[in-house]
């Protein structure tokens, strides 16, 4: 295996650690042109709006429900978990499992029947429905906001990888994945994305598992990586269980300085479900199935590949712990992402990732390992890109600005929209070089974004009496609530005690509990502003409220075709493995 040369050097002056040979340079070239052919040859497909922003409602089950992984499956995942998996150890594991699972399969079992009964284009298309213009207007405009921020950590993300691992430019980085995504989108819509995302999940898979691989080779197996974690963490200086997912959460001495109430109720119930059920970026990939078992079974599919993501992502961030050294043998020492040392040049804990893959792959694999990295940050930029076009063409456009005119000029705008979209984004990417990392950046975004819109949604689904008026300004409660939180902290550190609940708690904790705090806020001034204000007639609520609403049968299918049944499967592997590693 390929160990760091010059790393010292490297810290100072971030050169690069390896180079493209004429195999690798040619694996990477080919899945771009791969890219863009899908996009030219789905541009026939994607003529109406139908077709351009919901696929024409034509995927299958495993198709609509790799593409629902997939899109998740970008920077967020790849980069920023294995950098706060480094950070905070296996506790970042609680992200994906706590933090998923069980919204996936409420969605898949609970949620998807109003949506897809609805037939509505977006989740913004539903508050409309539901609550009226200014709900839908109100949320549409913060997801626009949200989802430009967001897709400008893939393009960092990308650009970091590509210059710690090959030198390369920054801006060439960016601007090429930029293009490359807009040509695509803008060709197939939601189609080209849904199929070039399926591509990057084989990719991603095929090159993120040579780290945990050859990693565990090298440790010793787990039992020898937790020895050497326990080993460089007390070289370093620190303190903490950072093997172990439940057994440190009764206090807040741990890693990450929360406590399980933060974990279970902040991150498992309200960013949790507030994303996956809510945030369109993934919704709008369940839309596009083909009917509603499919609708109901894709997240249920979709959940069961994300409980094994942890050993392509988290698991290289502790190897990281246990095998970085730098040349003289001395354990290596990343930093939090603006800290004084990253400025002055220090690797950082989002380059985790980068270096193990440089530490591993020789040429041809290299090449693997970098295509699957760029793949995995163009599915999520490209998730975030169709999204935006959708709730900007739908939801904004056609709602208040030109609300009668030809399905071909929307989609000609959904088009336009997709190219200002990547323009937009890319300003936005140099946004996330002021937080100590990627993932404390995206989850202050769910905290004000996702977290309060979950429970105007929730409330709206199983709770006829929310009026219209209490839908709007409990949203616009919850939303201001959780920025005027983050403001509070920023201003006067000492608030965190009062967020977090102690002193000691880091970013990622004062996340969990601000989205806690927000969602609060939110549902109480929704119930107290709808028993306050006049409901809509009951007659106006079917197919979007539970008990005024008849669901649809899955008529004589045996049990084990029933998504129900499926999600009862996943369900107790998801217990089961939390008994393993607790």
């Amino acid at each position: 295996m390929t160990h760091f040369p010059a790393l010292l050097l490297l810290q100072a002056q971030r050169t690069r650690i390896a180079s493209l040979s004429g195999v690798d340079l040619a694996i990477l070239i080919a899945y771009f042109a791969a890219v863009l052919g899908i996009g030219f040859y789905l541009k026939r497909f994607a003529k109406s709006g139908e077709d351009f922003f919901l696929a024409g409602r034509h995927m299958t089950a495993w198709i609509a429900g790799l593409s629902f992984v997939a899109a998740n499956l970008g920077a967020l995942e790849l980069m920023g978990w294995a950098g706060a998996a480094y950070q905070y150890g296996i506790l970042a594991t609680h992200w994906y499992w706590v933090g998923a699972i069980p919204a996936m399969l409420f969605l898949g079992v609970v949620m998807m029947p109003f949506y897809y009964i609805s037939k509505t284009h977006s989740v913004p298309g539903y508050l409309q429905l539901r609550y009226g213009e200014g709900a839908r207007g109100l949320s549409a405009v913060s997801f626009g906001f949200m989802t430009v921020l967001m897709s400008g950590i893939n393009m960092y993300s990308m650009a970091v990888v590509m210059q710690v691992v090959l030198g390369w430019d920054l801006h060439f980085s960016i601007w090429v994945s930029s293009i490359t995504v807009a040509i695509y989108v803008a060709l197939g819509g939601l189609l080209s994305a849904i199929f070039n995302e399926v591509l990057q999940f084989v990719l991603i898979w095929l090159g993120a598992l040579l780290i945990p691989i050859f990693g565990m080779i090298e440790a010793g197996g787990w039992s020898g990586m937790v020895a050497r974690i326990g080993q460089n963490l007390a070289k370093l200086g620190k303190q903490g269980d950072y093997v172990h997912l439940w057994r440190t959460m009764g206090g807040f001495d741990n890693p990450m300085g929360i406590h399980w109430t933060g974990i279970v109720l902040g991150l498992g119930w309200v960013i949790s479900f507030g994303y996956w059920t809510t945030d369109f970026l993934v919704v709008q990939r369940i839309l596009a199935a083909k009917d509603l078992r499919s609708a109901k079974l894709a997240p249920i599919i979709g959940s069961a590949f994300k409980m094994a993501v942890p050993f392509i992502v988290i698991l290289p961030g502790l190897l990281g712990l246990a095998l970085l050294t730098n040349p003289d043998g001395s354990v290596m020492r990343l930093v939090a992402e603006g800290s004084e040392q990253a400025k002055a040049g220090a690797l950082t804990y989002n380059h985790v990732l980068p270096l193990m893959l440089a530490r591993y792959c020789g040429p041809g694999l290299l090449g693997l390992g970098i295509t699957a990295l760029v793949a995995g940050f163009m599915s999520g930029m490209a998730g975030n890109v169709s999204a935006f076009a959708t709730v900007w063409t739908y939801d904004i456009y056609r709602a208040f600005i030109r609300k009668r005119s030809t399905d071909q000029h929307y989609v000609s705008m959904g088009r336009w929209c997709t190219i200002l979209g990547v323009l937009v984004s890319i300003g936005t990417a140099y946004l996330v070089m002021q937080f100590k990392s990627i993932m404390d950046y995206v989850q202050a975004l769910f905290s004000f974004f996702v977290a309060p819109l979950f429970g105007t949604v929730l409330l709206g689904m199983l709770w006829k009496r929310a009026t219209p008026a209490g839908g709007f300004w409990g949203l616009l409660a919850g939303t201001v609530s959780s920025i005027a939180m983050w403001a509070w902290v920023k201003i006067n550190p000492a608030a965190l005690a009062y967020i977090a609940l102690s002193p000691k708690a880091k970013d990622m904790a004062e996340n969990m509990y601000r989205a806690l705090w927000s969602w609060l806020i939110c549902v109480t001034v929704t119930v107290i502003v709808s028993l306050a204000t006049k409901p809509k007639p009951v007659e106006e609520l079917g197919g979007l409220v539970y008990g005024v609403t008849p669901l649809p049968s899955e008529g004589d299918l045996p049990l084990w075709k029933r998504p129900i049944f499926w999600a009862g499967v996943v369900a107790v592997v998801f217990i089961v493995l939390q008994v393993i590693f607790w």
